[in-house]
């Protein structure tokens, strides 16, 4: 049952957005940073890898994060999208309460303290 490979995977631009999502999922879960960016060869290797697992693309509500979105809708339609409040800007930014929401909302585990904080 302690099965090493998620079934999850969720998509976040940088280091820190991986962090911030880490400390509150409590299913283990694989985080995958695009760095900004992603190269059409990456983003192939990143969809091979991808095809059999459940995946959330969670990005900043910003202009480079709607362009990366933009990308995965029309590469990987299957990816269920994430959304923070526009009032936030940045998925590294966004109160631990509301990111938490926004993962329990699409059936991810998180830790019940970051539900109580709103």
């Amino acid at each position: 049952m302690d099965e090493a490979i998620s079934e999850k995977v969720i998509i976040v631009e940088g280091t820190t957005d991986k962090r911030k999502v880490q400390a509150i999922v409590s299913e283990p879960i694989e985080i995958v940073c695009t760095n900004g960016t992603i190269g059409v060869t990456k983003l192939d290797e990143l969809i091979d890898m991808l095809y059999d697992k459940d995946v959330f693309i969670l990005v900043d509500a910003d202009a480079a994060g709607e362009k990366l979105r933009k990308q995965f809708k029309r590469e990987f339609p299957e990816a269920e999208h994430l959304y923070i409040d526009r009032m936030y800007r940045e998925v590294a930014t966004a109160p631990e309460h509301h990111l938490a929401t926004v993962l329990l909302a699409a059936n991810i585990d998180v830790y019940t303290e970051f539900l109580d904080k709103g």
